[in-house]
């Protein structure tokens, strides 16, 4: 290619660039507009957000992905909204943690990622109303769902408002090169079990694991630790400047986990949405069937059933359900009302757009 040829095509970017910005501003400034109009109402929408993403993704003629213009519509939606308010957003720290990046992608890097030391402390700041949303993991492909906020959601007012899939990539991490010294690995216990048979065949026996309270916790230790590596994400990796020994460790190479937003608004429908809830079933035979019958019913699609001790007394069990589509949808709110004429207690934890791949 000419260099008389380069310069058209740079040239021609050039101008689109600045249209690009031109419209983007112009874009910002009726965010701003609408935000002034809202006054100090509900800043954030998830439904219209998802409406927006899914619209673009119909409207793009490529070469760039639908994943692709998703990710970059999201930022733009986040320094927009950003121009009403900032949005803060509790997480399970240190940073560097995969929800933390969860919480990024949901929300985009306008949005002010705040750590917690427990899931407890992110519920709490936001129940206080001190920080605007949580975001918490709930369940993992391989390794099942995360006890502690599935206990929360039981007694928290608050509501699931959207939801972040993630897909999940374990490093090993040390300070140094080389594998010669460490005598023992630190990881969140799930990350443990996710690389499991990778430790088996490539570390001897005699490196001990030791669970700890993140995998970002886990590379901060290991940066001031010269015998010992982490299993951590990129993100932790360039956090605590560590060398990557081994990467996408994860025994399992679909390896995901679901993360929950939640905050204090309920969501509007957008077709395409899960509605997520928690039932109590008498112990007695038959009464799980019994309970579940209205959902059958009403063709209503259940696409999760776990249970989980009450805390309530002794081998007393709720059972937390997703089921396809809104609580306004008719099949799904004669399926709920259905279920509340046959157990004293059902709460709909929040209906909400399905996660944006």
């Amino acid at each position: 290619m000419s260099e008389e040829q380069l310069k058209h095509h740079r040239d021609a970017i050039d101008r689109i660039d600045g249209e690009i910005l031109s419209l983007l501003n112009r874009r910002a400034g009726h965010a701003r507009d609408i935000g002034e109009i809202k006054g100090s109402g509900v800043i954030y929408r998830p439904e219209r957000e998802a409406q927006v993403l899914d619209r673009i993704k119909q409207l793009n003629p490529g070469p760039l992905s639908d994943e692709a213009v998703a990710r970059l519509f999201r930022e733009v939606m986040s320094e927009c909204l950003a121009l009403e308010k900032p949005l803060s957003i509790a997480y399970l720290g240190p940073e560097g943690t995969f929800t933390q990046l969860a919480a990024t992608k949901h929300f985009g890097h306008a949005a002010r990622t705040v750590a917690c030391a427990s899931i407890d402390e992110a519920f709490r700041l936001v129940e206080a109303r001190t920080l605007d949303y949580v975001v918490a993991p709930v369940e993992n492909s391989t390794e099942g769902s995360v006890g502690r906020t599935l206990d929360l959601m039981v007694s928290s007012p608050l509501r699931i408002c959207g939801e972040v899939v993630l897909r999940i990539h374990h490093h090993l991490l040390r300070n140094r090169e080389g594998m010669e010294g460490v005598a023992r690995v630190y990881a969140h216990a799930q990350a443990l079990a996710q690389c499991h048979e990778w430790l088996n065949k490539n570390l001897p026996a005699s490196v001990e694991r030791i669970p700890v309270a993140s995998n970002a916790e886990a590379a901060r230790m290991a940066c001031d630790d010269g015998q010992a590596a982490a299993i951590a994400g990129q993100a932790a990796a360039e956090r605590f400047a560590l060398t990557r020994l081994a990467g996408n460790i994860e025994d399992e190479p679909n390896n995901t986990t679901r993360f929950v937003v939640l905050g204090h608004q309920d969501v509007g429908p957008t077709g395409r949405d899960k509605t997520s809830m928690i039932v109590a079933a008498p112990n007695r035979p038959g009464a799980v069937h019994y309970l579940l019958d209205p959902v059958a019913a009403n063709g209503v699609s259940m696409t999760k059933f776990e249970s989980r001790p009450s805390r309530a007394g002794l081998w007393d069990y709720v059972f937390f359900i997703d089921v396809e589509g809104h609580r306004d949808d008719p099949n799904v709110a004669a399926a709920l009302q259905g279920l509340k004429e046959r157990t004293s207690f059902v709460k709909v934890l929040g209906s909400y757009p399905l996660a944006v791949l």
